[in-house]
């Protein structure tokens, strides 16, 4: 029986821990809301990455997309690809999104490395779905998506207002080329 124990307790313990950490890593900041009415089947599609913050799993990376698609079990498949212009390699991560709750909120978990899941969470996006300003689960990450390779001064503006009143420092922002 104490050798059932000495088993069960560690384990029982090492799954609420992921459980805690899974529900954590997949927030939202602080003063972030997710959008409301959200239409997936919009969403999906190709996405120009704009800008963002200087991510480890991004670093050095030029002309990035995410690729969006539906899975039959209602989930969504993520192809993230870029350049990364030092190795002069083209690199892609797939992986795997659900809805946090409701599928009309913008608010999703996002898996590349199961079973670890972050947040991504859609805070802004304008009616015609060609714009969308994605925070993750902390102020540390944020990214600046469009459907073409630019972005109007008026979005681009709107955008960094909402991020800077989340919390965000705007001025680290990468400013994507996209170049190939």
């Amino acid at each position: 029986m104490k050798t059932l124990q000495k088993i069960a307790v560690p384990v029982t313990l090492g799954v609420l821990g992921l459980m805690i950490y899974n529900s954590y890593s997949a927030g939202i900041p602080k003063g972030a809301t997710a959008v409301n009415n959200f239409d997936a089947k919009k969403y999906l599609g190709r996405w120009y990455e704009i800008a963002r913050f200087d991510y480890k799993f991004e670093k050095n990376m030029d002309s990035v997309t995410a690729e969006y698609s539906g899975n039959p079990d209602g989930s969504i498949r993520v192809s993230n690809k870029g350049y990364d212009y030092l190795q002069k390699v083209w690199k892609e991560s797939i992986g795997e999104a659900k809805f946090v709750k409701d599928k009309t909120i913008g608010r999703l978990k996002v898996s590349f490395f199961k079973p670890i899941w972050a947040g991504y969470n859609v805070i802004d996006i304008d009616e015609d779905y060609q714009y969308a300003l994605v925070a993750g689960n902390s102020l540390k990450y944020l990214w600046i998506l469009s459907r073409t390779t630019s972005l109007p001064e008026s979005i681009r503006q709107r955008f960094i207002e909402k991020a800077r009143k989340i919390g965000y420092n705007t001025d680290d922002l990468i400013w994507v080329k996209h170049n190939q």
